[in-house]
């Protein structure tokens, strides 16, 4: 590995007017200090306590190592002074700046390859199956003869509605339908939800009316209006939860099989009939919840994004778990047409793709286009194209945690940025501070085993760059996220910096939040 700096830099401004991107010089070696994380250290402490501290370089060796460099910050002309026109309460936005280096570690050789990894790779598991666009659910965007079969269905619908064919008791006046909270016929919600009946009919008018008709009947026997209404009870919150959205929008549903592991849950939920009847009202419930909570109007979003985490699922050897989930599948089939954006199905063991290669020619082009699927190693990889970090819940390598915990420096709101560390390679993340402030950061290497360390370097060229955080070697099992704080009293730059020293890429995430003083 070559000892010189690699030359890609990316730089990213955030929030918005951040001073335009510059290239990043390299950072000035300094005298350090170490403190605690979180607390504040004035640069004139760190001057007054010099003699007394142990520098990691005298002053001159920096000097003549590094006689031309200027730290960034002194060329973006920083001041202090509050602008003409300006309040002393607004304040300038930190500008962040990532740089790759190659990795001061001792690389590591062999054995970077987990026993996860090479399954995945014998077993060839499919990621993708196809490219989907989503249909457009802005009634404009509709062709001629989409337009056509819309109103073809809209004019039957009506038809029934007055011949009373959808099944009302009352024959004297016409009925009134509602399905998913969305009176049928009354604006341009009721087109959407005619629409998904269309599209999962390919715009077969006829069959379009019989499955609606079908669904309606299914609903009133089923008593889905009163079933939402209901106080249900069941242990089943962490087998299926929704959280957060998707980058798109969609909101999002995990479904965690894993939990049925639980010998007692297991058997609480489907030991005999009575019990898997109450499996699947809850579930029916928690969905109906879930679809009220969409938008229906023209180009809202309609649809849901389906996480199906496979992480020691029981497999297909249950009979009472296949069972139950066979007649919840033909249920959603029939009576929730086009409510899934996307089926992603994440830590896929190597059994499931003998399940996909015998359902897989029974399915639609467009049907597979839907799926993803992803091994154990590459599982938050797959779910960062699709959702952003800051709203996929830490056990699956994102920084959202549960919305029963308290998160006092982060929400859902707070963005989060990525970066893909080479093997071999250091990444730096220059926080660069334009005023007085106190800063909370959240960082986590989706894996790690990597080292990581976290200092504040002062503007002032002579003074102590403070040591937030010593080089440590992170381990898979220390905690996935770790959540630091600094009080910054002078100008000057965060460096939070992750040495790979590994042969395999890995996937940075961090976020932070600034407080003027």
């Amino acid at each position: 590995m070559a000892e010189e700096s690699i030359t890609t830099t990316t730089t990213l401004s955030t929030p918005q007017n951040q001073p335009p991107p510059e290239l990043t010089t390299p950072i000035e070696s300094k005298p350090t200090l170490e403190v605690p994380a979180g607390e504040t250290e004035t640069l004139e402490k760190a001057a007054e306590s010099k003699t007394a501290a142990t520098t990691s370089t005298s002053e001159n060796e920096t000097t003549a190592a590094n006689p031309e460099v200027t730290p960034e910050v002194t060329e973006t002309a920083v001041t202090t002074s509050t602008p003409e026109g300006e309040t002393a309460e607004e304040h300038q936005p930190p500008k962040v700046t990532e740089t790759e280096t190659a990795s001061t570690e001792k690389k590591e050789v062999g054995g970077d390859e987990t026993t996860s990894q090479k399954e995945e790779e014998a077993t060839r598991i499919p990621q993708n199956l196809g490219s989907f666009k989503e249909e457009s659910s802005n009634l404009s965007d509709l062709s001629e003869s989409e337009k056509k079969s819309l109103n073809e269905l809209k004019h039957l619908v009506r038809e029934a509605l007055d011949n009373h064919q959808f099944g009302s008791e009352d024959g004297n006046t016409p009925e009134e339908v509602t399905i998913w909270g969305v009176p049928l016929l009354e604006d341009d919600r009721s087109d959407v939800v005619l629409l998904k009946f269309l599209r999962a009919r390919d715009f077969k008018v006829k069959d379009s009316l019989t499955m609606l008709k079908n669904t309606v009947k299914w609903r009133r026997e089923f008593k889905i209006d009163e079933l939402v209404d209901e106080d249900l009870v069941d242990d089943l919150d962490k087998v299926v939860f929704m959280h957060g959205n998707d980058r798109e929008g969609h909101p999002v549903c995990y479904n965690v099989y894993g939990e049925f592991q639980n010998k007692e849950l297991y058997n609480k939920t489907f030991s005999d009939e009575e019990k898997r009847k109450h499996f699947l009202r809850t579930r029916i419930q928690f969905l109906e919840r879930s679809i009220r909570k969409l938008d229906f109007s023209s180009g809202g979003v309609s649809t849901i994004f389906q996480i199906n985490d496979m992480k020691n699922s029981p497999g297909l050897g249950k009979k009472e778990l296949r069972s139950a989930t066979k007649q919840a599948v033909q249920l959603l089939q029939d009576n929730y047409p086009e409510f899934v954006f996307k089926q992603a199905f994440i830590n896929v063991p190597w059994w499931y793709l003998v399940f996909y290669t015998v359902i897989g020619p029974f399915m639609t082009p467009r049907s597979k286009s839907k799926l993803v699927f992803a091994g154990p190693s590459r599982s938050a990889e797959t779910l960062f194209k699709y959702i952003s970090p800051e709203q996929v819940p830490v056990q699956y390598g994102g920084l959202s945690v549960d919305p029963c915990d308290c998160n006092p420096d982060f929400s859902l709101d707070d963005p989060a940025s990525e970066v893909t560390v080479k093997p071999g390679t250091k990444q730096t993340v220059e926080i660069i501070i334009y005023e007085k402030c106190e800063i909370v950061w959240e960082i986590r290497v989706i894996g790690w085993e990597v080292s990581y360390k976290a200092e504040f370097v002062p503007e002032e060229k002579d003074a102590y760059t403070v040591v937030v955080q010593k080089p440590r070697k992170m381990k898979p099992a220390d905690e996935p996220v770790l959540t630091q704080s600094f009080k910054v009293n002078e100008l000057g730059k965060v460096l939070l910096t992750v040495d790979n020293p590994t042969s395999k890429k890995k996937k940075l995430v961090y976020r932070f939040n600034v407080k003027p003083l």
